[in-house]
């Protein structure tokens, strides 16, 4: 009887997976929240890969932190080139902005687009050029930035041969080569490995001459290689450990090889290493039979395979970075998410710099102060220094978000002590200080004793003014406000002013000191159109400030206001000073008035109108802007006192 013919075996090709290091991830959230925002265009990425180097472990396909794009203008990916142990792929990403999208993403539409561009790279010859394209690469994502948790899945776009190839033969390299072919491929190999002009090139030709000398070139000289060798193989970097299968970047290897030569035989060199030469017994050398489809055009792109399955399954992958984070940079990166997010579509033009690095001085860490710390933390702002002199009370700390029951007991924590605490246990990120010191009040009389201490308390308040650049006065008494009017003046620095009456409250910016009407200054617009400064809290008063504390009952000395003032109050004093860092102008910026607001200068700054003073009153539930002119003649920010002071 005839033997039955055996039939072909199939080559089977091991998958290639994926790794991605936590550094990408971080990398990618910055780059979402920072430059691409709601833009959900595919960025173009890099991807690193090698020979296998470990006889029981393939080699992955790595996504790094260097991966992405370098900058804004270079969303098509920047290749390292000359790294041995990072081969350079090119990839795609698509990175969707809700799970919902990610979900109806058309996955078999991407891989066949990106399994189109393999095949355009083989018919128009790129290919040759560059072999890592035969490795193109696709990823899906969903990034949660809120919880940093992320969702992705890999495609290895491989094309699909018709009729598949058939495996002739496998066999260690060791054992396909004579001891001298061996030697000289492996040193070839090795010459090939360790120059930087062909480290990272992942396909080429090994050519063993009769003399068993061996040569390796790159793809585009095979016309050379013909008829002066023995042997020819098709080699290529192969992350596969396994000994009875080469690795998944045969397979468009084998594409390019029959649509470009016609071979019907090919012999494969499976490249891999051991400590970083040559191993060819951990190497591969086969035989396939590349069957020719008499159908076949340029045209046609052939069916592609290669989502990466996750333990066995057509799932994607995910990961979150929340609990391997440090618990800090974690609660820095969500206090920024909210700031990042309105630069999407709210306010493009937010500038976040000059909101996380003012520095910000609070006169007063009591019900106001209190309001305008947390609002300042709000809006990104890491450095502020309290100054108070007085306890935590029994009474405070339902009133002042700061403090707790704790800080009231025995004789009660120092309130910018406490407050300086309760910041750090807030947010961990803050760079805050406080110090405990009385402000000079005019008004006051004081001892000869105590000289000597209030000239030092005005020195030490003066430096704390000139080493910030904003100061909020949000003190309980009206002469305690003045010293501190005439510091900002004269170092002409920002001043936020917030006082409370029993159910009403003001809120004012003081206008630039005296000394900003320079020379220097007469370039800018405003003083060509309007040289008047803005006044302070002291320039409608006609009599000088004067002790407003003693003879006066229990309700006189405490500050009663209705308790939903101070949130009010506090945060439209923060919303001043932050509207005003934003303005081109600075603390130059001229007062705008709500009623005229569509002829203002809200164009010159991305959160609307910006006013001088804002008053209201939660028993009309009323507000109104008012603009109200230095006077000449002010006890705190005239040019007399400023220059005499």
């Amino acid at each position: 009887m005839a033997e039955k013919e055996t039939p072909p075996i199939i080559l089977q090709f091991a998958p290639l997976n994926s790794s991605v290091d936590e550094g990408f991830w971080h990398s990618f959230s910055s780059l979402k929240l920072d430059k691409l925002g709601i833009d959900d265009s595919p960025i173009s990425i890099t991807g690193f890969s090698g020979p296998c180097s470990h006889p029981q472990v393939s080699n992955h396909l790595t996504l790094l932190s260097e991966s992405l794009p370098l900058d804004e203008q270079s969303l098509i990916g920047s290749t390292s080139h000359g790294n041995r142990n990072k081969c350079s792929v090119p990839g795609i990403l698509y990175n969707t902005n809700t799970v919902e999208s990610f979900h109806k993403l058309d996955k078999q539409s991407l891989l066949k687009a990106e399994a189109k561009k393999i095949w355009e790279d083989i018919q128009s010859g790129r290919a040759l050029e560059d072999s890592s394209v035969l490795s193109r690469f696709l990823v899906i994502s969903f990034a949660d930035l809120k919880k940093w948790s992320f969702r992705y899945w890999f495609a290895f776009p491989a094309l699909v041969l018709d009729p598949p190839v058939s495996l002739m033969e496998l066999k260690p390299a060791s054992e396909y080569f004579s001891s001298e072919e061996a030697e000289s491929v492996s040193a070839a190999c090795n010459d090939w490995r360790d120059s930087d002009l062909t480290t990272d090139v992942p396909f080429f030709l090994v050519s063993v001459s009769s003399d068993s000398k061996a040569t390796i070139r790159h793809l585009k000289d095979w016309e050379a290689c013909q008829g002066d060798h023995q042997k020819l193989l098709f080699g290529f970097y192969d992350p596969c450990h396994l000994p009875s299968n080469p690795g998944w970047p045969l397979r468009n290897y084998l594409a390019l090889i029959r649509s470009r030569w016609n071979l019907e035989t090919v012999w494969f060199f499976c490249y891999r290493e051991s400590r970083g030469f040559a191993d060819l017994n951990l190497s591969l050398v086969g035989q396939a039979s590349v069957t020719l489809s008499s159908g076949e055009s340029a045209e046609t792109v052939p069916n592609s395979v290669g989502w990466e399955l996750n333990k066995g399954k057509r799932v994607p992958r995910s990961i979150s970075l929340a609990n391997s984070m440090d618990p800090t940079r974690l609660a820095v990166s969500a206090v920024d998410l909210n700031l990042k997010l309105m630069r999407w579509r709210a306010l493009p033009s937010l500038n976040l710099n000059v909101l996380s690095s003012v520095k910000c001085l609070l006169l007063g860490a009591g019900t106001l102060g209190c309001q305008v710390a947390r609002t300042l933390m709000g809006w990104g702002i890491r450095n502020i220094t309290f100054v108070d002199y007085g306890k935590v009370a029994m009474s405070n700390p339902v009133r002042q978000s700061l403090y707790t029951f704790e800080d009231c007991v025995g004789r009660g924590e120092f309130k910018a002590v406490a407050a300086v605490k309760s910041l750090k246990q807030i947010f961990p990120a803050m760079e805050t200080s406080g110090v405990v010191m009385a402000i000079p009040m005019p008004g006051h009389p004081i001892s000869s004793q105590e000289e000597d201490s209030v000239l030092g308390d005005c020195k030490r308040l003066s430096d704390l003014i000139e080493s910030h650049d904003a100061v909020f006065l949000l003190t309980d008494t009206r002469e305690s406000r003045w010293l501190p009017s005439l510091l900002c003046a004269n170092a002409n620095k920002i001043a936020i002013n917030a006082a409370l009456g029993f159910d009403s409250y003001m809120v004012m910016r003081h206008g630039a000191g005296p000394t900003s009407l320079s020379d220097d200054m007469q370039n800018l617009d405003i003083n060509k159109t309007n040289t008047q400064r803005l006044g302070c809290y002291f320039c409608n008063d006609v009599v000088a400030p004067q002790d407003s504390m003693t003879d006066r009952t229990l309700d006189q000395q405490c500050t009663v206001t209705r308790p939903g003032l101070a949130p009010i109050a506090g945060a439209l004093a923060v919303e001043l000073l932050v509207g005003v860092l934003q303005h081109p102008l600075g603390i130059n910026a001229k007062g705008d008035n709500s009623s005229l607001s569509n002829t203002g200068n809200n164009d010159d700054s991305p959160l609307g109108i910006l006013p001088h003073q804002i008053r209201g009153s939660v028993s009309q539930f009323s507000q109104i802007t008012l603009l109200g002119q230095a006077s000449n003649s002010c006890t705190a920010c005239s040019e007399t006192v400023s220059f005499s002071f």
